[in-house]
């Protein structure tokens, strides 16, 4: 009987409970939380939770007082990772690099995602068209919910539902960039209606427009990367005077002065 009280005045001495509201105070100084107590017996018996899943048994004659709890309840801290475990913020990417890491993902060059962001929104994430397109690329609700896209007002999932719509439009018309472009404004039944680029001004015009700015981009690219080739031939060390040429023999080359 005394080691059954042992134990259980060290379960209960151990449990604590947020819920707990008395004190049993023992004849031997210590004291056991609780939430309710009820006599089985010669025993009474301690519930340590507000589910009574959870007891202890102390013979009655020990206990000496009950009394309310005004000790605030002992919360277990938690567990800290190691500092290496610790895992770092994830850092704020920028439009660019957003739209970097999602065309890569769908293989469609990030300026031509660019360019539909220009025609469609002036890259502002707000946007609202009177027919309801919301986003940097104007997805309509519908076409929004089909692609998983639950806030077509956050760039990261607005930019990546409108990718792969338009990745799904150039598999449709075999990368004919025209055309998807076309479905793209003016819906695929309509490219189809009339099999190719309906008679639409704004449809024509939003073709030509994006089409004009992409290609802008490619081409000032080629300009910057043949300067820069330029750039870094012309910058090398001059070694002509030390290399035999097709026409010019060794005995032509004229020793460097000083060399002698």
């Amino acid at each position: 009987m005394k080691l059954w009280f042992q134990f259980g005045l060290m379960f209960g001495l151990a449990v604590s409970s947020a819920f707990a509201s008395e004190l049993a105070i023992l004849h031997n100084g210590f004291s056991i939380r609780h939430e309710k107590s009820e006599i089985v017996g010669t025993v009474t018996r301690l519930y340590l939770g507000t589910d009574r899943s959870g007891y202890v048994d102390i013979p009655t004659n020990e206990i000496d007082r009950f009394e309310k709890d005004l000790t605030p309840a002992v919360l277990t801290p938690p567990v800290l990772a190691r500092p290496s475990e610790v895992p770092l913020p994830e850092r704020p990417q920028s439009l660019n690099e957003v739209i970097d890491t999602i065309g890569n993902r769908h293989h469609i060059d990030p300026d031509l995602i660019n360019s539909v962001i220009h025609a469609e929104s002036g890259f502002n994430a707000r946007a609202v068209s009177p027919k309801g397109a919301q986003g940097l690329m104007q997805l309509m609700p519908h076409t929004a919910s089909q692609l998983g896209v639950a806030n077509a007002f956050d760039p990261k999932s607005n930019v990546e539902g409108g990718t792969r719509y338009l990745r799904e439009l150039l598999e449709r018309y075999n990368f004919d960039l025209v055309k998807a472009l076309a479905a793209y404004n003016a819906g695929p039944h309509r490219v189809e209606q009339y099999r190719g680029v309906p008679p639409y001004y704004e449809t024509r015009a939003y073709v030509a427009s994006i089409i004009r700015d992409f290609n802008r981009k490619k081409r000032a690219q080629q300009r910057i990367s043949a300067a820069s080739k330029s750039k870094a031939v012309t910058s090398q060390p001059q070694l002509a005077s030390t290399k035999k040429h097709p026409e010019t023999s060794a005995s032509q080359i004229e020793p460097l002065p000083g060399s002698h």
